[in-house]
């Protein structure tokens, strides 16, 4: 099943007793937070979490942690909610070969519901804002889809970006945002400011369970994220125009704010909570003027706790940061069976795949760290065998620990990018990337003792499945 929107989404979740209604007084600092935080401690099969009655607001609607469990997130992408992590990774990898899916348009968004513009515009007036880390350096909103296009190709809907960046709300109508430069929204800001052109864009809030999937997906500069979301939903994504800047937008989002990023113009941002679970210091960022705000009658402000994994952010961009890595790969490489690149959103990754020749793992690696995700997040590779599956990590650290020899089998590459929230880069920004093969070695590489190798048996495949009906039955 695809949902449309937020509220259809929070309504299924509910019905599987994956959404978990909180109806006394909480506090807006710290408890909201920390009660996302703790979800990412309870377990794989967290529920979402709703909010109705916060100290000093009034007629409040917040929802946290929906895609912060595996459960959530197979009913994300319309599954059963049982289905393992790896069946997950899997049918997003089927659904993949079904892009692209054209969007629908529809006329009818109920954002259009309430407007403001111009000296009306107040963030507070419609965001019930409060910070996430006690160490943030302000209100953030860090779940919103960023809509921004190629400057010198606006008609060219293939170049329009749906993004996820960090947003810090700097007053009532002015954001500090984050473009990583190897996102796409960083391309066309550098475009823009090259015209000596402020760069429009449209922000959306409370949007779809599939939309912030995609928003933080790997993909082509030239492939559209909405074309992408209709084949991870089965259908068409709804989407609708903006009315200030004219851009796509989510048909179903609860907010959609509108505005354009100031030519060549720079605040401080930060310190924030991230996803590496380390704060990140204050930056000169670009700064969002916003001119507009549309959003539903009593909107949800749906927002996302990160910090030290495992939190939703893990969730949300684990499968979407894996599928996106595999197909690039095995574009080059069809050797190659499977990507795991659920840690820190890739900036770890474990490959497994099978080789031509002596050397060829470390091609993979090297090829890996280059793809549009692998530019700056890919600093830590390790290669492992066709039939070592990479999400098993025991099998994994087996690998490692037997089959590698650190003198041939460590490569260190100094002086690599990689994204500036990254804590152990020196310079922000730079750092050195390694890979680590843990393959057999095959000839003309004949190093070591790998002859005779043990295997399962053959009837081991058969007793795990004998094994794991006897333990459902009990």
């Amino acid at each position: 099943m695809a949902y449309d929107d937020l509220r259809s989404f929070l309504d299924a979740l509910e019905k599987e007793g994956q959404l978990l209604r909180i109806g006394e007084e909480v506090s807006p600092e710290p408890d909201l937070a920390a009660a996302a935080n703790a979800a990412g401690r309870i377990g794989e099969g967290a529920p979402a979490l709703w909010f109705d009655n916060v100290t000093g607001f009034t007629d409040v609607r917040i929802a946290m942690n929906v895609h912060g469990s595996w459960r959530n997130h197979a009913m994300a992408l319309g599954l059963p909610k049982e289905t393992s992590t790896r069946e997950q990774v899997e049918e997003f990898a089927r659904r993949w070969d079904d892009f692209p899916v054209a969007p629908v348009r529809r006329e009818d968004a109920p954002w259009r519901e309430n407007s403001v513009s111009g000296q009306d515009v107040n963030l507070f007036d419609v965001l019930p804002l409060f910070r996430l880390n006690d160490g943030d350096g302000g209100f953030y909103l860090d779940k919103a889809a960023v809509v921004s296009r190629d400057p010198d190709e606006p008609e060219n809907l293939d170049k329009q970006n749906l993004g996820i960046y960090r947003i810090e709300v700097i007053g009532q109508d002015r954001l500090a945002l984050q473009p990583v430069p190897m996102h796409d929204i960083a391309q066309h800001l550098r475009k823009a400011e090259e015209l000596d052109e402020d760069l429009p864009v449209a922000i959306t809030l409370g949007n779809d369970p599939v939309v912030p999937i995609v928003a933080g997906m790997p993909m082509a500069y030239d492939q559209s994220e909405y074309e992408m979301a209709g084949a991870l939903r089965g259908e068409p994504m709804p989407i609708a125009t903006a009315p200030l800047t004219g851009f796509d937008v989510p048909w179903g989002s609860e907010v959609v704010i509108e505005g354009f990023i100031e030519s060549r113009v720079r605040q401080i941002e930060g310190p924030f909570g991230e996803f590496t679970g380390h704060y990140s210091g204050g930056r000169r960022m670009p700064v969002v003027r916003i001119e507009r705000i549309s959003y539903r009658t009593n909107p949800i402000f749906e927002s996302l706790y990160l910090g030290m994994p495992w939190t939703e952010c893990d969730y949300l961009v684990g499968p979407n940061t894996c599928v996106p890595l595999l197909k690039q790969l095995r574009a080059e490489f069809p050797e190659v069976q499977a990507v795991n690149a659920m840690y820190t959103h890739g900036l770890l990754v474990i490959i497994s795949t099978a080789k031509r020749y002596g050397g060829f793992a470390k091609a993979v690696g090297m090829r890996a760290m280059t793809t549009p995700h692998g530019l700056g997040y890919v600093s830590q590779v390790i290669l492992v065998d066709e039939d070592v599956d990479p999400f098993d990590l025991p099998q994994v650290m087996w690998a490692q620990s037997a089959k590698v020899n650190p003198a041939d089998d460590v490569v260190v590459i100094p002086n690599l990018s990689v994204v500036e929230l990254a804590p152990a880069s020196q310079p922000a920004g730079v750092t050195s990337k390694m890979i680590i093969d843990a393959t057999t070695p095959v000839k003309p590489d004949v190093r070591g003792n790998f002859g005779t190798p043990t295997k399962d048996l053959p009837e081991t495949a058969e007793w795990a499945d004998r094994l794991r009906s006897l333990l459902a039955g009990r």
